[in-house]
C-alpha cells in the first residue's frame, strides 16, 4: 500500500491568519480581519502561481503588495520566513514514524508525499527536518510546476513512484484535493486531526 500525505496543516503547522495578525496587527484588529486579509493574500492566483514555481518570492512580494496596497518591508519580511515558522504537527509526525517503523517490517508499504509548496520552503524543510528522510519519494509543487488540485501533480506522481491508483491512500485537510484523489481510484482522507486520521487509517488496516 502506498500512503501519501499532503505537508501543510497535516504534518506541518500552517496558521496563514496568525502570522498575518502578528505582521500586520494594525490592519487586522479582529479575527476575521487577520482570516480575511490571509485569504486576500495566500488565497490569490499570485500566490497559487509562487506555489507553482512560475513567479519567484520577489514578484509575489511585490504584486501582493501592490494589489493589497500593503506596505512592502513587513510583507516580506513574512513571505521570506514562512519556511522556519512551518513546524511539525508533532501528532502526525508521531504517526509517521509509527508507520515508518511498520515499513521495515512490510515489504509491500510504502510513504510519499505531494505538497503544494514553494521550492524556497520545500528547501528549508528539507534541510531543517529529518523525518522527511522517512519518505520513499514525493513531489513538492514547486518543484513541478504543477499544483494540486490539478489532476496531472497526481498523474506525476503515479508515474514516477509507479503507484497502482487502488492500492495508493491519500491524506489532505482540503477535501477538494481529496476528491481528484479519488477520482482517479485513490482512496483518500479527509484530515482533520491527527486522532481522526489515525482511527481512520485503521479501518485500512495502519
Amino acid at each position: 500500500m502506498n500512503l501519501v500525505f499532503d505537508f501543510g496543516v497535516v504534518l506541518f503547522n500552517w496558521q496563514p491568519a496568525q502570522l498575518v495578525a502578528s505582521t500586520f496587527p494594525e490592519l487586522t484588529p479582529t479575527a476575521e480581519e487577520a482570516r480575511h486579509l490571509a485569504h486576500a493574500i495566500f488565497g490569490h492566483e499570485d500566490w497559487h502561481s509562487f506555489d507553482r514555481g512560475t513567479v519567484d518570492m520577489d514578484d509575489v512580494v511585490q504584486r501582493t503588495s501592490l494589489r493589497l496596497n500593503l506596505p512592502h518591508a513587513p510583507l516580506h519580511g513574512l513571505v521570506a520566513h514562512i519556511g522556519e515558522r512551518l513546524t511539525p504537527v508533532e501528532e502526525t509526525v508521531s504517526v509517521l514514524n509509527r508507520l515508518t517503523h511498520r515499513r521495515s517490517q512490510q515489504d509491500d508499504l510504502r510513504l510519499y508525499f505531494l505538497s503544494n509548496m514553494p521550492m524556497p520552503y520545500a528547501r528549508v524543510l528539507e534541510q531543517r527536518h529529518a523525518f522527511l528522510k522517512n519518505f520513499d519519494g514525493g513531489i513538492f509543487s514547486g518543484d513541478v510546476k504543477l499544483i494540486k488540485p490539478d489532476p496531472a501533480i497526481y498523474e506525476l506522481l503515479e508515474s514516477r513512484y509507479v503507484l497502482d491508483p487502488g492500492r495508493t491512500l491519500f491524506i489532505d485537510d482540503l477535501k477538494s484535493n481529496v476528491e481528484v484523489a479519488k477520482k482517479r481510484g485513490w482512496h483518500g482522507i479527509h484530515f482533520e486531526s491527527a486522532a481522526q486520521m489515525e482511527l481512520d487509517l485503521k479501518s485500512y488496516d495502519f
